[in-house]
């Protein structure tokens, strides 16, 4: 698929789950805390390849607003403060495609560096 074109995004603020489905028949659920620790942000990916920064203590964030980007994105606003992430449509599908092997990685990543998650609260 070229170019996915999301048909609806649904916030699921208690659950902290961000749900969009694809005129192609995809459906995800990415939680919150999954999108904050990958946003596309220079913040978090670095300015090159390798420069990436590992998100520490995320289990909690939740999304404030949801912006729309012209036809081809959103701009995520998180509680924490973030909100310099361009969350193309393209970078969404895909997070949601490869969402378990980017979970493990991340996971990976965290006990690399000696870090735990923490259970988050309600």
């Amino acid at each position: 698929m070229s170019h996915p074109v999301p048909v609806e995004l649904n916030l699921h603020r208690t659950s902290r789950v961000l749900e969009i489905s694809f005129e192609d028949g995809a459906h995800f659920n990415l939680p919150c805390e999954y999108l904050r620790v990958h946003s596309p942000s220079a913040e978090v990916q670095g300015h090159g390849p390798g420069q990436g920064v590992l998100q520490l203590d995320k289990e909690a964030v939740n999304i404030d607003k949801i912006e729309p980007v012209g036809n081809y994105a959103v701009l995520l606003h998180f509680d924490d403060g973030h909100n310099t992430g361009i969350f193309s449509w393209e970078t969404l599908y895909d997070l949601g495609k490869n969402h378990d092997s980017n979970w493990k990685q991340y996971l990976a990543d965290l006990a690399a560096a000696g870090h735990q998650r923490k259970e988050r609260q309600s």
